[in-house]
């Protein structure tokens, strides 16, 4: 009996033992795969039901069906209120479904991460925001210019996208690195827009220098630092920033009509763009912004400031955000973004902890808009109509690039501008001199040209410019003469001291013979 017993008790403690530690595996392991599951914030059942019923209505009508091609997901104190994945990694094929493991281009929406790294690198006491360039790039040759102003794009500095894009100082189709933005700055000095720190002009290049800065402080490449700091700490399993070592792992993106949108040259430069993420990744970069162990809540809060006050709006940037800073007091802190034919989306509402997330891989400007209604639903966050058309995605992302129709990068504009051009020229009294053709064909090349109001004439008498009809005037005239013949000898006598002629056809054929008519010296002149 006890040869049986106690190979029994032997064996039900070797099956607790190890039952207990797989429970405690799976427990652990639950714990990591589930984070983004647990709710920060309990809801009630009521408003729980009135949120999702909400999204539902407003993403299923005003996306979903909208050639919709990507994963949204809507979360408010970390409890999941909306989330779905819609189409094909390949419009085309069909053979790939979206699913909540999809990385997504995060374009300009990669921004905040850099921002972030940057002040927690001030934090740590490795740089100070007020730091000269020349401090990390001695032969830096923009004076002046500081972390803060990179950050907040206050610089002044010129766009990468744009002076190296096609110039003769760069290879054809050579993929640029950030190493070669700044080594280009360095030997061919282009232009400064305005002197730092005196208006704010969005622009790629300041996000470009400040991942060589992350470099050049922490001895480390930038995907490898975010990796560390930012990635793997908030177990976002599906994030990263490319390198052309991830070539085989992206997806591409595809214009509306379903067409390949071609890499080009600035596939490379990170720090402006090129994270790769996924919504619920997203979701937990969101919560991980509210922890004081990831970030101090002070310093962060610096970079939710308004900075740029030029121009009186509710739109404002401050260190790696964007803003909307309503009149009531609300706050939206986001970055939307665009490359190529991807078009994130990423809103905070901060005063909610709600936020918005949609990543695609197809063109859709639904995107933004849906996102920018989806506010309303959390509280008073409403768009007036002088702000709700501004497209702030826009501003910065290289046009070249971003935009949907398949034209030479010069000649881009964007669909507002050509509609207005139409009206224009509609409006337009046709040109009877070369100064008003030439403002005409001007008016092509320059959008902003097409937003403003079409030229009119100064005055009544400019509307009246076609040259009189000297035969007609001349018939009148001779038929008046012969109603009125009597008349006319009795003047011609009384007058006689004036020895002026009668006016006659005749005498009319023999002015037109030596006075050329006004028109005619005008095709001369052409002809010349």
């Amino acid at each position: 009996m006890k040869r049986f017993i106690l190979p029994s008790i032997l064996l039900l403690f070797i099956f607790l033992c190890f039952g207990c530690k797989s429970n405690s595996q799976e427990s652990a392991h639950g714990k990591m795969d589930d984070t983004i599951s647990e709710p920060v914030d309990k809801l009630d059942v009521n408003e729980l039901k009135r949120y999702k019923n909400q999204l539902q209505l407003l993403f299923d009508t005003g996306l979903i069906t909208k050639n919709f091609n990507g994963g949204i997901l809507v979360a408010k104190g970390g409890n999941i209120l909306y989330e779905k994945y819609m189409g094909f990694t390949n419009p085309n094929s069909k053979k790939d479904s979206i699913n909540k493991n999809t990385s997504f281009h995060l374009a300009s929406t990669s921004k905040p991460f850099t921002g972030v790294t940057v002040l927690k690198l001030a934090e740590k006491g490795l740089l100070r925001l007020d730091d000269d360039l020349t401090r990390f790039f001695p032969s830096f040759p923009y004076p002046g210019v500081t972390v803060k102003q990179l950050l907040s794009h206050r610089s002044g500095l010129p766009n990468y996208l744009y002076f190296m894009d096609g110039k003769s100082n760069w290879p054809k189709g050579k993929p640029v690195s950030n190493k070669d933005v700044l080594q280009y700055l360095i030997d061919y000095r282009p232009s400064a827009n305005f002197k730092p720190g005196t208006r704010f002009s969005y622009n790629n290049t300041n996000y470009v220098l400040l991942a060589l800065i992350v470099e050049k402080v922490t001895g480390k490449s930038f995907p490898q630092y975010l990796k560390e700091t930012i990635f793997t700490p908030l177990q976002m399993e599906h994030t990263f920033v490319y390198t052309p070592a991830d070539s085989t792992r992206v997806i591409m993106s595809y214009k509306p009509s379903g067409a390949i949108w071609e890499n080009d040259i600035f596939e490379n430069t990170y720090g402006d763009k090129n994270v790769y993420s996924t919504p619920e990744d997203m979701l937990r970069w969101d919560r991980a912004l509210y922890d004081p162990k990831f970030i101090n809540q002070s310093l962060l809060d610096t970079a939710y400031q308004p900075l740029s006050h030029e121009k009186p709006s509710i739109h404002n940037y401050g260190l790696g955000w964007r803003l909307l800073n309503f009149p009531n007091g609300k706050n939206v802190v986001y970055h939307f973004g665009k490359w190529h034919g991807f078009t994130p989306a990423f809103a905070r509402l901060i005063d909610e902890k709600a936020v918005i997330i949609i990543l695609g891989n197809r063109y859709n400007q639904n995107i933004y808009n849906t996102a920018k209604k989806s506010y309303l639903i959390f509280g008073d966050y409403k768009l007036d109509s002088a702000n709700a058309g501004l497209d702030d995605e826009n501003q910065g992302e290289n046009t070249n690039v971003a935009m949907p129709a398949p034209i030479s990068k010069k000649e881009v504009q964007p669909a507002e501008s050509q509609s207005l051009k139409k009206s224009a020229e509609t409006l337009k009294p046709k040109p009877e001199n070369k100064n008003l053709k030439t403002t005409r064909e001007n008016s092509k090349t320059s959008t902003k040209k097409l937003e403003e109001k079409p030229e009119l004439p100064k005055s009544k008498k400019d509307i009246k410019v076609k040259p009189e009809n000297r035969n007609l005037k001349s018939k009148a005239e001779t038929k008046k003469t012969d109603s009125k013949n009597n008349s006319s000898k009795n003047q011609s006598k009384s007058q006689s001291n004036i020895q002026k002629k009668p006016v006659t056809s005749s005498s009319l054929k023999n002015q037109e013979k030596t006075k050329v008519p006004a028109n005619k010296q005008r095709e001369t002149k052409k002809k010349k």
